[in-house]
């Protein structure tokens, strides 16, 4: 039986946060963006590869496969004000292109993963863990790899009790009217960058954090990342060996595996599917 998706009660606003980042969106970060998916995959092009961006979000990612040449780019969100970013880019950038499809849909919708095809390069970065069922999103997910394809996801690193502290934050935060949101938002900013600033400008070096954000973090913005972060819900997590024994029970091999060392944020994972 094909299961349906139900929207958990309370969830972030994602799409509202990707319009804002949106009007600071430029030509370098959208290269950076391109670095980040050639260096993880380790190619110089996506030519003759078809790319699956499933939580599309500002289409950023989708934007940047084709540019790099995917034959074939598919684009969904559950998020409809996700949809509509990644629908402005495709207008701005590919007006005219046959090969770059956007849709709204949930990778928790059988129905409607099933009617999508397998794909060459399967793309899902800070998406998973905020479904509300984070381990059969990435089920489903790993089945739309072609054999001889890749999966790239990240996931929130487990920290124990620390992640328990930002569950309340988060849930905290949502439940808020947003006219009082603004001061859980600023704490969480002056917690993640005052400190970073100060160390910069002792090194002569001030605001270089700030300025250097998007060269290290796939062309993004430091403040609407903050943004996701306080406001990212659902919010669950893995440690790395879990998502590794997941995922290689379903035939995907590890490629490679970059970890916050037991900080706050996502492990990135690279898996490849095995044509045996």
């Amino acid at each position: 039986m094909n299961k349906k998706y139900e929207a958990p009660e309370l969830r972030f606003e994602f799409g509202e946060n990707w319009q804002r980042f949106l009007s600071v969106l430029d030509d370098e970060k959208i290269k950076e963006a391109e670095n980040s998916i050639k260096d993880s995959l380790k190619v110089s092009s996506l030519k003759g590869r078809s790319f699956l961006d499933a939580g599309s979000g500002s289409g950023l990612f989708s934007l940047a496969a084709c540019r790099l040449g995917a034959d074939k780019v598919f684009s969904f969100d559950y998020d409809p004000k996700s949809v509509a970013c990644t629908r402005e880019l495709k207008n701005r950038y590919f007006p005219d292109s046959d090969n770059w499809i956007v849709e709204q849909g949930s990778i928790l919708d059988e129905e409607y993963l099933n009617g999508l095809p397998s794909f060459d390069v399967v793309y899902s970065w800070g998406v998973l863990h905020h479904t509300g069922a984070m381990w059969r999103a990435m089920d489903k997910l790993a089945e739309k790899v072609e054999e001889g394809g890749y999966l790239f996801i990240s996931i929130y690193n487990n920290q124990g009790r620390a992640s328990i502290f930002w569950t309340w934050v988060k849930r905290l935060y949502n439940r808020q009217p947003q006219v009082l949101r603004w001061p859980l938002l600023i704490t969480c900013f002056i917690y993640f960058w005052v400190p970073r600033s100060i160390y910069d400008l002792l090194r002569g070096q001030p605001f270089k954090g700030w300025r250097k954000y998007g060269e290290k973090n796939r062309g993004m913005s430091p403040w609407y990342d903050v943004v996701d972060w306080i406001g990212g819900y659902p919010f669950e997590v893995a440690k790395p060996e879990e998502v590794f024994e997941f995922l290689s029970q379903r035939g995907l091999v590890l490629k490679k595996l970059l970890t916050m060392a037991g900080g706050h944020g996502c492990n990135q994972f690279v898996f490849f599917k095995t044509n045996e």
